[in-house]
């Protein structure tokens, strides 16, 4: 069983930045194909960003060129670098990992944290 722990979010202004981290355990983590999802209520969650264990990422069109997805086999420890945020960023970031070669931002992966509130005000 794979535990995912996020922090980092918060409330900043358009055109700001935050980082958001990823704990993981319970798993090998160079296995695991990991990936940040967003969810706004009312809306469909969405894939933000994913990184599998050769570092091969895919990104949502609408983050492409403002967020970074990275990750730290020493610590475990998966990234979101968010920069030049909108107010449509605005949502519960969650942190979701597979065991898995590879994952896109379209993929379904079975392990989920608890997520972590961005609010992006204009």
């Amino acid at each position: 069983q794979v535990q995912l722990v996020e922090s980092g979010g918060g409330s900043v202004q358009a055109g700001g930045s935050l980082r958001l981290s990823c704990a993981a355990s319970g798993y090998t983590f160079s296995r695991l194909c990991m990936g940040w999802f967003r969810q706004v209520p009312g809306k469909e969650r969405e894939g933000v960003a994913t990184i599998d264990s050769d570092v091969r990422t895919n990104y949502a069109d609408s983050v492409k060129g403002r967020f970074t997805i990275s990750r730290d086999s020493a610590k475990k420890t998966l990234y979101l670098q968010m920069n030049s945020l909108k107010p449509e960023d605005t949502g519960m970031y969650y942190c979701a990992a597979s065991v898995a070669l590879y994952c896109l931002v379209g993929s379904t992966l079975n392990f989920w944290g608890q997520g972590t509130q961005v609010t992006v005000s204009s």
